[in-house]
């Protein structure tokens, strides 16, 4: 994983696409999110965000 993360932003430094970095970031932050409410109380009202 470590070293995905890392070429990833090799990628980004050297191709100048620094833009990618905050969609990246809210993709695995909802990935996180997605994964952490499977299995408990809070579904629910993640459900209503979406």
């Amino acid at each position: 994983m470590l070293d995905l993360l890392s070429d990833l932003w090799a990628f980004m430094r050297e191709r100048k696409k620094f833009w990618l970095a905050p969609i990246i970031i809210v993709m695995i932050l909802l990935g996180g999110l997605i994964v952490f409410a499977q299995g408990s109380a809070l579904a629910p009202f993640i459900y209503t965000l979406f």
